[in-house]
This record gives C-alpha cells, structure tokens and sequence, in this order.
C-alpha cells in the first residue's frame, strides 16, 4: 500500500518538508532503499547510506540538511524508536485472515462471537466461549470452553487458550503460545527432601524413596487490556485463584509464568524469563533475557533486572538488579571487578607466604 509523506508524517505526528505529495510504498535501511521506499535514517549516523541507497525521501534526526542528502522530502523524528512504531503500525498489513467463519473451522453453538470477527481454518472454539468484536483468530488455534476474549484481538497460528480463560481487549498472541495450561503442582505424602532442603539450606536427614502426588489446577488465567505474548509463551492457570497479568504488560518468546504468578500492569518480560509459582510482580517491572525469579516472591514497582538475573528474595521497589544471585548493579560490577584481581591477589598472598613482601613482578 502506498502512502504520501503528508499521510505518514500526520500518522506520526511529526514535521515534514519538501515535496509532501511524493508517495512511498515501504521502508528500507538508507543504504538499501529503492526510489519507492522510504529511508529510515533518525541518527546522523545514518547519513552516508542515503548517499548510497537511492531514496528520495526519508525519515531524518531534527535539524538534517536532506536537501544536502539529494533527497526530495524528510520527515523529522526527534525520537527515532517512536517514529519506528508509529511507522511500523501504519504500514504493517497484518496476517490474511478472511472474514467471517471459515468453513473448516469448528465453533460450538453456544459459542458468541462478536461483529467482525474473523475465524481462520482448522480453528477450534469450544463451549461457551465470547469473542468481542473485530477480533482475528489464525488457523489451528484452540480456545477451550468458558474462555472470554475482547475486542480486536490478533491470535494468531497454533495458539492454545485453555478453559475459562479471560482476556481483555486488543490483545496480541504470537504462534505456539499456550495459555491456561495446569501449573506444575506436586506434594508428597511425607515432608519432601525439597521441604527439608528448604528448612536447612543444605542438610538432609535422610534419603528416602517418595513419590508424587498431582495437586490439579481449579483456576484459570486473567488478562488485562492491551497485553501482547510472544511465540511460544506458557502461562500456567491458578490452583485455586487466578494467575493474572495485567493490563499494557509484554512477554517476550519462550516467557514461563508459573501457576498463581501475579504480573502487574505495563511489564516488559524478555526472552527465556521464567516466574516460578505465586511469585508476585508489581507494576512497570522489566525483566531482560534469562532472568529467574523465585517463587513466593515479590518484585516491587519499577524494578529493573539486568539479562540473566536471578532474583531469589524479595526486591524492594525501584531497585536496579543484576547477577546470580541478585544484588544491586552497582555491586555486582564492583563484585566483579574484585573477581578480576583476584589471580593477582591471590599471586602477592602466595609470595607473602613465602617470606617475599615484594610480591611477584607486575
């Protein structure tokens, strides 16, 4: 689809100059764009690609000399990471999803599907489910019976929403996502040796054969307005309440939240980040790549981990976090700036021992 300067310059609420009639029909990297494509060059880094690239109009830092560039029109961008969404969202086409219900779709009579909905083949709409209007449903995505899902919502291929599952409104599900499945809830008939390592911090009485009994998942999964999952994301149901997040949150690939987890409004969850059951996450938390937080927990308000973090005790609000086991950033850095001298250190203590208070050579 092709756009005019003038139309994405009001999509992005930004000022443009030059020759505002001049249509484009997508976006490049400065030094790959083609005479229809729009060069996306918010840093004046960027400026000798356009140089190279063919573009005649681009998306420019404030205060760029485009006519210097060659170019015809620029837009300007004095955040260059919002312009890229703004820009993205216009000219993003989305999944080919037709309207309506296709007929290789199987949805219960009971099922209420709100005006627009689009159904994809090979979909599975189980008893009692209410979809709100406008929302789009990919092929081979399942939704169990009793789940309840918002307006405009985008769920797309292979994704699985379990039994009695809510979700709010323009909700965002990637491929493979499976939300609602039961927590990983398991008790002995004896006191465990996870029970008794718990207690002790390492010492065990006794080994002794044990096995497992299943404690089953009687809650579901609550979601709030505006939440996006990532491909291949679990988010387990509640034992007895609830597992929740809220609304604005954002949970990257292969995210796991365990059963009973509380995630609060607006958090960023990164790839490979797991919360452990009944863990509780308060608002605005960003959690980076690999990060792991313990269960029973809770992480307060604005706190920010560092990737692979690993949060085993409660993090007080506001905290910048990083290291395994988490400590405040600026200490792990001198932590492991100490962590560097120590050949060194440990070279001058050996040469001390042996009666040479020089120390070895540097």
């Amino acid at each position: 689809m092709a756009h005019t300067i003038r139309e994405i310059a009001l999509a992005l609420g930004a000022e443009a100059e030059g020759a505002l009639d001049l249509t484009v029909t997508g976006a490049a990297e400065p030094q790959a764009a083609g005479p229809e494509q729009l060069a996306l060059a918010m840093d004046p880094r960027y400026a000798d690609g356009i140089a190279k690239g063919k573009a005649r109009a681009a998306v420019v830092w404030p205060g760029a000399d485009w006519r210097a560039m060659g170019l015809e029109a620029a837009i300007f961008a004095p955040r260059g990471r919002l312009a890229m969404a703004g820009l993205t969202r216009l000219m993003d086409p989305g999944p080919d999803i037709a309207p309506g219900v296709h007929p290789m779709a199987v949805v219960d009579p009971s099922a209420c599907l709100g005006e627009g909905a689009a159904v994809g083949p090979f979909v599975v709409i189980g008893r009692g489910v209410r979809i709100g209007p406008g929302a789009r449903i990919a092929s081979h995505v399942s939704i169990g019976e009793g789940a309840q899902i918002g307006a405009q919502a985008l769920i797309l291929q292979g994704a699985r929403i379990g039994a009695r599952v809510t979700i709010g409104d323009r909700f965002i599900c990637q491929p493979g996502a499976v939300i609602g499945a039961d927590g990983f809830s398991f008790v002995t008939p004896e006191k465990s040796g996870v029970e008794e390592i718990r207690e002790t911090l390492g010492s065990r009485a006794e080994i002794r054969n044990q096995s497992w009994t299943r404690i089953h998942s009687l809650g579901a999964v609550t979601i709030g307005d505006d939440v996006e999952i990532g491909a291949n994301v679990c988010i387990d149901r509640g034992t007895i309440r609830d597992t929740s997040i809220g609304s604005g949150s954002k949970l990257d690939n292969l995210v796991h939240i365990g059963h009973n987890v509380q995630v609060g409004r607006d958090c960023l969850l990164c790839g490979q980040v797991g919360v452990a059951g009944s863990a509780r996450i308060g608002d605005r938390v960003v959690l980076a790549g690999q990060c792991g937080v313990n269960d029973n927990i809770f992480v307060g308000n604005d706190v920010i981990a560092g990737g692979a973090t690993k949060i085993f005790t409660n993090a007080p609000a506001g905290r910048v976090l990083l290291g395994y086991p988490a400590v405040k950033m600026e200490t792990h850095v001198e932590m492991q700036k100490a962590l560097r001298r120590l050949p060194r250190l440990a070279g001058r203590v050996a040469a001390l021992e042996k009666g040479d208070a020089s120390g070895p050579e540097e």
